[in-house]
């Protein structure tokens, strides 16, 4: 039996480092709302979670996301990307941990420490765009290594009045 146990862990192994890329994760689905991730890190996966799918649509709704860092943050960095039909339509950037200013509770965090944050989010829009598009964002720190990556599909058909 435990060697049975051991072959099996074997080829899991095997077969997550032959991997070229991680699984698509459903955030949530409901009747005219779709969010979708997947990351775009090939060294690790990550978890998302939001409490009620229709939060989304308001201005502020509650997530929660976890990681073990692969790489320390003394500065980080954050890149996004809104992508229609294969191609960037809008870029923002911002610097998020530096020394002497920080943005989050998680700056100066080290590598195999574990990152979890479970909160509200404010989004700053008014309004989900409507239509199928990605939002791409990449995380790096000081020595432009990628700390998280992860590309969100939304499929959004809501009507705002």
């Amino acid at each position: 039996m435990k060697t049975s146990n051991a072959l099996v862990l074997i080829l899991v192994l095997l077969y997550v480092n032959a991997s070229s890329e991680w699984p698509t994760h459903t955030v949530c689905k409901e009747d005219n709302l779709e969010l979708y991730y997947k990351s775009c890190d090939p060294q690790q996966d990550f978890a998302f979670s939001i409490d009620h799918c229709s939060d989304i649509t308001t201005h502020t709704f509650n997530i929660r996301a976890a990681m073990v860092l692969k790489h320390s943050i003394k500065e980080l960095y954050v890149k996004i990307d809104l992508i229609i039909n294969g191609k960037t339509v809008l870029s923002y950037s911002e610097t998020l941990c530096e020394p002497g200013h920080s943005k989050l509770i998680f700056c100066g965090k080290k590598k195999g420490e574990q990152l979890y944050y479970e909160g509200p989010v404010t989004l700053g829009i008014k309004e989900i765009p409507q239509g199928d598009y990605t939002v791409s964002a990449k995380l790096t720190n000081e020595d432009h290594v990628t700390v998280a990556c992860a590309d969100f599909t939304v499929k959004n058909y809501m009507e705002y009045y």
